[in-house]
Formats: structure tokens, C-alpha cells, sequence
């Protein structure tokens, strides 16, 4: 074993040891989680205490667990922040606050950090993403964030545009319609929870299979991640992730392509992707991204 290798290794084994020093856990939401009861066939389905939001409320603690809601991707945060006021209060949720950040100057006013370092739940809404970079980034309570996730059990969920937010690389925009043509997705970055994935949402209703497979093109060292609606992942230690919720999600993992012409494109010219891994996963698989290890939930286990 030569140097190089030797100290690659070293490399490795330190990134590894940061990545499990995480403390702190996310859980990324596709859209449209159910947040109430409806009657379908003449029963009276409870999504509330079953659904996503049981689970975002579990692992913040419980009922009691402080919860903070950050409608700021939303056009209409106002609205946004009632509803899920409304939804945690039917889980016996008490202590709920509704952050309405719509500049950097409120992500800076030390009220709202006060409510952000106490909270023991964050959760985005959804909207456009680009607003929650652009009104929280690189300001105080961003900072507050990165910190406490990986020093403190705290839990930071997102829904659609906060889910996609939590990226680095993170997908702004672009046209399902144009997918697998080089330049129909508009990166930038992130917020910079989990390095990791580039996440997409409402994947399966909107058909953004191609957002994904060419976001990974680009950057093939990174997993993709396609959440279907009422579906998400509980990410712990920015490492290892449990599919929630009532659909599917589509892993794409770039770690084994044979070609890949991306870098010598120009935009508008369709690509050539061979030896993409794709995985569909439903509620209860597991997935390490570090050692790209899957482990799915028994079919025996899977109730008919």
C-alpha cells in the first residue's frame, strides 16, 4: 500500500467519524403530507396520528417537544403556518410557534433566533426553495441551524421546498418536460444539512425523473433522492435514512457509471447516462449512504 492510499484511507476514516458525530436528525417530506382526517369509503381515516407529522412530532420528543413552523418558501406563509398549527394541535401538540421570516433582516432580529435556539423542532413549509436561501442563508439563525443539528438532538423537517432546501447541491428549478437534455436543471446551493443527497420532491406526480438523473450527472459523487408526495426519510447522523409516509421514494445512485457525458455537452444536447443504479423504496427500508448498504423491510413483515 503506497502513500497515497494510506492517506485516502485517513481521509475517509475522518469523514466517516464527522459524519456519525452528527447529532441532530432531518426528515425531508415530498409535499402534500396528509394533515387531517378524511372520509373515504365510509371510514374516517386519521392521516394526522398515522401520518408523517406523528412521526416528525416522535422524534422531537413527543407532545410536549417546543415546535417552530418557518412558512417562508410559502407565497402565502400566513395560511401556511395556521394549517400546521392546526395539524400539530390535533396531535396534542401545545407548545407551537409560527416564525414568519420573509427578509434576512428577520432571520438576524435576536427574537426570532431566541425562538430557533429553544425550539426542538424546526419545520419548513413548502413554496420555492430559493426563498428559504434567500432570506435565511448565511445569516445568524442559519448559522444557529448548522450548529445545533450537529451538536444537539434536534430535529429540522421540511416539506417539498424545505425538504429540497436541506440539500448542498441543491435543485432550484427546471422543465420535467425537457429531462435528460443537459441545462433543463438549475442548481445552486443549498443550506447545506446534508451533503450527501440532492433531493426532489412531489417526484412521482410531476415526473422528475429526469431533474434527478441529470443533477447526479453533474455531480456523481452524490446520491439522488426522488420523494413521491405524503412520503419522506428519517435521516439520522447525515448517514442513515428510514422511508416514512404512504409512497414511494426513488434512490438514484451514480457510484457505478460506466459513462457519463455531461462535462462535454454543450446545454441543449441530449446525455448519456449507462449504469445508473436506481432503487424504489417504500416505507420501512433503509438505506447507509456512506457505505451505499439497503436493506429492505421483510416482505413477511408487510401486512395484507
Amino acid at each position: 500500500m503506497d502513500i497515497f492510499q494510506k492517506i485516502l484511507i485517513s481521509l475517509q476514516k475522518i469523514k466517516v467519524k464527522e459524519v456519525m458525530e452528527i447529532k441532530g436528525t432531518l426528515i425531508p417530506i415530498g409535499g402534500n403530507e396528509d394533515k387531517g382526517s378524511e372520509l373515504s369509503d365510509g371510514y374516517e381515516l386519521d392521516f394526522v396520528t398515522e401520518g408523517i407529522l406523528s412521526h416528525v412530532v416522535s422524534e422531537s420528543g413527543g407532545p410536549n417537544s417546543k415546535i417552530v413552523v418557518i412558512p417562508t418558501a410559502s407565497s402565502i406563509p400566513v395560511e401556511v403556518g395556521e394549517n400546521y398549527k392546526k395539524a400539530f394541535t390535533e396531535l396534542g401538540c401545545t407548545d407551537l410557534q409560527i416564525l414568519d421570516i420573509r427578509s434576512k433582516e428577520d432571520a438576524e432580529n435576536p427574537a426570532n433566533i431566541a425562538q430557533v435556539a429553544d425550539a426542538d423542532c424546526i419545520m419548513f413549509s413548502g413554496g420555492d426553495q430559493s426563498k428559504i436561501v434567500d432570506k435565511i442563508g448565511d445569516t445568524a439563525m442559519h448559522e444557529l441551524l448548522i450548529k445545533r443539528y450537529h451538536e444537539e438532538p434536534i430535529v429540522i423537517a421540511g416539506t417539498s421546498a424545505g425538504a429540497m432546501a436541506m440539500s448542498n447541491e441543491m435543485i432550484e428549478g427546471g422543465s420535467s418536460k425537457e429531462s435528460l437534455i443537459k441545462g433543463s436543471v438549475h442548481m445552486r446551493d443549498g443550506m447545506g444539512l446534508i451533503p450527501g443527497l440532492i433531493i426532489d420532491t412531489h417526484f412521482i406526480q410531476r415526473g422528475r425523473f429526469g431533474r434527478v438523473t441529470e443533477a447526479v450527472a453533474k455531480f456523481p459523487n452524490l446520491l439522488g433522492v426522488g420523494l413521491a408526495e405524503d412520503t419522506g426519510l428519517i435521516i439520522k447522523h447525515a448517514n442513515e435514512f428510514t422511508v416514512i409516509g404512504s409512497g414511494m421514494v426513488i434512490l438514484f445512485d451514480p457510484s457505478h457509471l460506466s459513462h457519463n457525458n455531461f462535462k462535454i455537452l454543450d446545454e441543449g444536447t441530449p446525455m448519456t447516462i449507462a449504469n445508473l443504479t436506481v432503487h424504489v423504496l417504500a416505507n420501512g427500508d433503509t438505506f447507509t449512504i456512506n457505505k451505499r448498504e439497503l436493506k429492505v423491510y421483510p416482505i413477511e413483515a408487510v401486512p395484507i
